[in-house]
């Protein structure tokens, strides 16, 4: 089944959590469902992401030009990055014994890849190239640690996806 990558499927605040949220109703097993289960959505949705996501990515088109080769990695970036972070927003703590899967599943997603990143206004590297999505995710993923965000994740009670709370006073309880 195609998915219509619209702008309510990106309300998670960042990449990495908009992947995370392409498990539906993860909370609820006997509804749950995999927009990813098709590796070729992997590919729409680096699509629709560097249009949705273009701030945060500085500009730069993300491509998934082989997505059966990369839903692996993308996968595991997926599952550790909801991991450990579904359980920092239940606890108030990241868990250290999460943290390995997860540094090694963005690892992965870099691994191979000659992108320079973390510049100065370009934190995803040169925005006049292309960007393989997962080497993007793991980015995305990997900027989630910073102090002044994981305070602000937050699990919409309705549907379960993770989403960062920018409100002024960080009281925003649902994901749109």
């Amino acid at each position: 089944m195609t998915v219509s990558w619209t702008p309510h499927r990106f309300t998670g605040g960042i990449l990495a959590l908009d992947t995370a949220n392409t498990v539906v109703l993860r909370n609820d097993p006997e509804k749950t469902f995999d927009r990813f289960a098709d590796p070729a959505e992997i590919a729409r949705f680096a699509e629709a992401a560097s249009g949705f996501r273009a701030a945060e990515l500085g500009g730069r088109r993300l491509e998934a030009p082989e997505p059966g080769g990369i839903a692996a990695v993308v996968l595991s970036i997926r599952e550790a990055t909801d991991r450990l972070f579904r359980h920092a927003i239940a606890k108030g703590a990241i868990a250290a014994g999460h943290l390995p899967d997860f540094l090694t599943a963005c690892a992965n997603g870099l691994s191979g890849s000659s992108i320079e990143i973390s510049a100065p206004g370009r934190p995803f590297g040169d925005p006049a190239t292309p960007i393989a999505f997962e080497a993007a995710l793991a980015v995305s993923a990997l900027s989630l640690l910073r102090d002044d965000t994981v305070p602000r994740l937050r699990i919409c009670p309705n549907c379960s996806w993770l989403f960062v709370d920018r409100s002024r006073n960080s009281s925003r309880l649902w994901c749109d």
